[in-house]
């Protein structure tokens, strides 16, 4: 049954996530308040949160162990790029070790938890950062999609036995380096891969700042309201059971047959979508 691959330090899986930091991306959510709310702010925050728990998750006594590599790239301008930085400051994909090792800087930040008597109480935490919100030029995803399938045909070859890479991908619009036809088949590169047990993830979200509808983990593309929005759902995979599983542990039920795909993302869809892509079960013994 393809999907089934436990992730262990022999077979470890990989994650690539590719940015939209187009100009756009520094609008603000529909209906959102406060100063920062910007679609490029939420998906920093959203990801670093994510590669602090994926550090988390590896932190042994002995040390974090390398059940994962990631890479991160950003696309915007005329030009795709690796996003972390610091010390992984153009590095395609990094063992999660190297990530615990080298965030660019630590901030202190305000966080309430339970105080033990039913109430809240407010505490401060270390929040590790890796990667910085950023917005300007065009979008090219074209580009962006391309590099990535590069990615992960390089760590299939070194990795054949393991889980699937999984590749998040997360813009606000329309590429500005080809028509609908070049993105789906720059989409269609990555989903050629793949390990022995099964071709690679390709999951999509759409973040919107104009408010609407999110349309959330579709089954079908009938639904959705324009061809770009279909040709998104195309280039998303088909979630496997693994994936569900996640949705129901992020109190969604997700259908068999659903895609990795969500359109006109608000903030807690770009939460649910990073919790989904980004929590891989590791191998019983390794836990």
């Amino acid at each position: 049954m393809p999907y089934a691959a436990e992730i262990s330090r022999t077979n470890p899986t990989c994650i690539v996530l590719v940015l939209d930091q187009s100009a756009s991306m520094a609008d603000r959510f529909s209906g959102a308040t406060g100063e920062g709310v910007t679609k490029a702010g939420l998906l920093a925050d959203v990801l670093n949160r994510s590669l602090m728990e994926l550090v988390t998750a590896c932190r042994k006594p002995e040390g974090i162990l390398d059940y994962f590599y990631v890479g991160v790239l950003s696309y915007a301008g005329n030009e795709v790029r690796p996003a972390l930085g610091g010390a992984l400051a153009g590095v395609h994909i990094s063992p999660v070790s190297a990530l615990g090792r080298s965030p660019m800087r630590v901030e202190t930040r305000r966080k309430q938890v339970p105080d033990g008597a039913g109430g809240l109480v407010e505490t401060e935490v270390r929040f590790p950062v890796w990667f910085d919100p950023a917005a300007s030029g065009n979008t090219p995803m074209c580009q962006g999609l391309e590099t990535a399938a590069e990615m992960v045909a390089e760590w299939c070859e070194k990795y054949p036995r393991s889980f699937p890479p999984t590749v998040l991908h997360v813009t606000d619009g329309e590429a500005t380096d080809g028509d609908e036809a070049a993105v789906e088949a720059a989409a269609g590169r990555i989903t050629a891969r793949g390990t022995d047990d099964g071709t690679v993830l390709l999951l999509n979200l759409h973040v919107s700042g104009e408010g609407g509808t999110p349309i959330r983990f579709p089954t079908e593309e009938k639904a959705l309201p324009d061809s770009y929005a279909r040709m998104l759902f195309r280039m998303s995979s088909v979630l496997p059971e693994e994936f569900r599983r996640r949705g129901e542990e992020a109190q969604m039920q997700l259908a068999p047959g659903c895609r990795g795909y969500v359109y006109n993302a608000g903030i807690e869809d770009v939460v649910r979508f990073f919790r989904i892509g980004t929590r891989p079960r590791l191998a019983a013994a390794d836990r």
